[in-house]
């Protein structure tokens, strides 16, 4: 059997796709699985054991159609489902399988601020895909495999080799992020050394809070994201936005503070998965959530959702020991 595995986009939702793709290699150990992703995020499954064979899309929908049909595919399990992968089912007329997203469910949950959609977390919804075949959830963790040995040594200063805290300050979107003065006021109340990370769009927030703070070392924009995974594995305790970084510390065993401003893990199904020590983060207002994925400015002005987090929860999630 030859199965290819279908999730284009992006960070947290494909990490999130792992599970799905273990428990198909493990449950079906004689069958060949393949995961077609963008380039971009191929960094994803290099290094993973449970894929065969790693495509990726091509710039031209025509030529990714025409290698699917040379590889003789059994089943296709797309768990995008959007206009492109319909494309691909349409053309390549392969037997196929796929995740349903609820989209009106969605939509009129953020409209009406009501919980219509089940609270299923995407890995589970995911798992709906393979069902047919006889797989099922090993409940297991998500999987992330390092490509490279790194050393702390390396990427850290020496007074942070030993429990540290990694707060991750990037989300793509600014209502996805805290504000910068509040997170100097979080850090400025933790007892342990503070690693931040993120890419270079939030490096001089970075360099605000790592002036503001004596124990803070400012690590965004310095790091690729396999030696940011590396720092994050190593790490005491990790705090972190609503971004791929965030969810693909959920791989490794830290307690995870994780802060939602306008968005809410209830609506996509992407609270922290599996982890054993985790603190979610986030207030009940009548305009939230704003958005499903983020927007550049609060609707309303004040950014209420990430101002009014109380402080003293986080911190006493990361200063007292587990």
């Amino acid at each position: 059997m030859k199965i290819l595995v279908i999730r284009f986009s992006s960070m947290g939702d494909i990490i999130y796709t792992t599970p799905v793709v273990r428990c198909l290699k493990k449950q079906l150990p004689e069958a060949e699985i393949h995961f077609l992703t963008k380039p971009a995020f191929k960094y994803i499954y290099d290094g993973n054991p449970y894929i065969d064979k790693l495509l990726l899309l091509t710039p031209k929908l025509s030529d990714t159609i025409t290698l699917i049909k040379a590889e003789g595919y059994d089943y296709i399990i797309d768990l995008h489902n959007n206009l492109r992968t319909f494309l691909i089912k349409l053309y390549t007329r392969i037997k196929s399988s796929s995740y349903k997203k609820q989209p009106i469910l969605k939509w009129l949950s953020l409209k009406l601020n009501m919980q219509l959609v089940p609270k299923t977390h995407l890995v589970d919804r995911y798992m709906k895909a393979v069902k047919f075949l006889g797989v099922v959830n090993d409940e297991e963790k998500i999987d992330y495999y390092i490509k490279n040995k790194y050393s702390l040594n390396d990427l850290l200063p020496a007074t942070h080799y030993h429990d540290y805290i990694v707060f991750i300050i990037g989300a793509t979107h600014f209502t996805k992020r805290m504000p910068n003065l509040k997170i100097i006021e979080i850090c400025n109340q933790i007892n342990y050394p503070i690693v931040l990370l993120g890419g270079n769009d939030v490096k001089k927030n970075g360099e605000l809070i790592a002036s503001n703070v004596p124990n803070v070392f400012n690590a965004c924009g310095l790091t690729n994201i396999d030696e940011s995974v590396f720092i994050i594995s190593k790490a005491f305790k990790v705090i972190g936005f609503d971004t791929g970084l965030t969810h693909i510390a959920e791989a490794f065993t830290n307690p995870i503070v994780s802060i939602w401003g306008g968005t809410v893990p209830e609506l996509l199904g992407v609270q922290p998965y599996k982890v054993k020590e985790v603190l979610i983060c986030g207030i009940d207002l009548p305009c939230r959530p704003c958005s499903k994925f983020g927007l550049e400015t609060c609707p309303k002005g004040h950014f209420n959702c990430m101002n009014k987090i109380p402080n003293f929860e986080i911190v006493n999630f990361i200063n007292n020991a587990i």
